[in-house]
């Protein structure tokens, strides 16, 4: 019996405290969740892939989480079973068993968290290396200028009624020639420019609108006209910096027509949250036609690509010819 004279067991309010914090929770679980759709649980807040590349980068994520969760459980499983079985007894006063040195245990706790970080190094730069690498001839190539506080899309295509060449381009002396070698031939190119205050005309969703064809291997060359970017399309799953003074580029092959919206992912200036731009996905005949379009409304040629190269950039241009 308790002290009060009462054959309530001291564990009981324990208890009752630990079962209202579980159903507490269950609740606030559920409650947040009504509106989820458990169709999309298995790609853990990720949107729904829509190039060929991003289900790599999913599977990345996925296997994270997995590692993550067994860690979790494993270290939570350690704390609470030394919680309630190694927990002060109430009849003995005494200090438990103490464990020192032991060296199995020990070597234990730093093999394991290095083999964890050695095999998702080892993904990682798997999956990184396949995805940044650049075919010989894409599809499609896309300048993406970043400048505060939009967007201007350079699309490198000979386009009936625009004249010029794109490897000789002034506009485009910012782009290394290791990006120029693969510029399609007599490519006169059009452009596209937005504002923050530029929206699509379908979605009513702000900023500029990028057009590309479904099923064609597009690659983005990225330049910056003053500070740091980052080009980021959601559902594609990938994005990458817009640098000033240092091109960098990737490929993807967009699956899935639509739109769908992009920002920078990059703190880069007072209006950095105005940085949004659209990505319309239509068929190839449908994008040819975009590009008939611009040339009608007389955007012709190229809007400049953004500062020019560092010098350190420019000797690795000169190492990789």
């Amino acid at each position: 019996m308790s002290p009060n004279g009462s054959d309530r067991s001291p564990r009981r309010p324990m208890r009752r405290k630990l079962l209202q914090a579980l159903t507490a929770g269950l609740v606030l679980a559920t409650a947040t969740g009504c509106s989820y759709n458990w169709e999309d649980f298995p790609r853990l807040g990720m949107p729904t892939p829509t190039t060929e590349e991003a289900p790599r980068i999913l599977s990345l994520w996925q296997g994270s989480w997995a590692a993550a969760l067994a860690v979790g459980v494993l270290v939570w499983g350690l704390i609470l079973w030394s919680t309630f079985f190694h927990r002060r007894s109430r009849t003995k006063v005494e200090v438990p068993p103490q464990t020192r040195y032991n060296m199995p245990i020990e070597a234990l706790y730093t093999v394991v968290p290095l083999i964890i970080v050695s095999v998702l190094f080892y993904f990682t730069a798997r999956d990184e290396s396949e995805l940044l690498s650049l075919k010989k001839k894409p599809d499609v190539t896309v300048n993406v200028v970043g400048f505060q506080w939009s967007w201007c899309f350079n699309y490198v295509e000979p386009v009936a009624g625009s004249t010029g060449d794109a490897k000789k381009s002034p506009d485009l002396d910012a782009i290394p020639d290791r990006f120029k070698k693969d510029f399609p031939a007599n490519a006169g190119g059009v452009y596209d420019c937005g504002t923050p205050g530029t929206r699509n005309p379908q979605t009513n969703n702000p900023g500029p609108t990028l057009w590309l064809p479904k099923g064609k291997t597009v690659r983005f060359v990225l330049t910056s006209r003053d500070v740091i970017h980052s080009f980021w399309v959601v559902p594609f799953l990938m994005k990458q910096d817009v640098i000033p003074g240092h091109t960098n580029a990737f490929e993807v092959t967009p699956n899935k027509e639509g739109t769908f919206l992009g920002k920078c992912a990059e703190l880069c200036g007072v209006d950095h949250s105005r940085m949004l731009f659209n990505v319309k996905v239509v068929s190839p005949e449908r994008y040819e036609q975009h590009l008939k379009d611009l040339v009608d409304k007389q955007q012709t040629g190229y809007v400049p690509a953004g500062i020019a190269q560092t010098s350190h950039e420019k000797n690795r241009e000169t190492n990789n010819l």
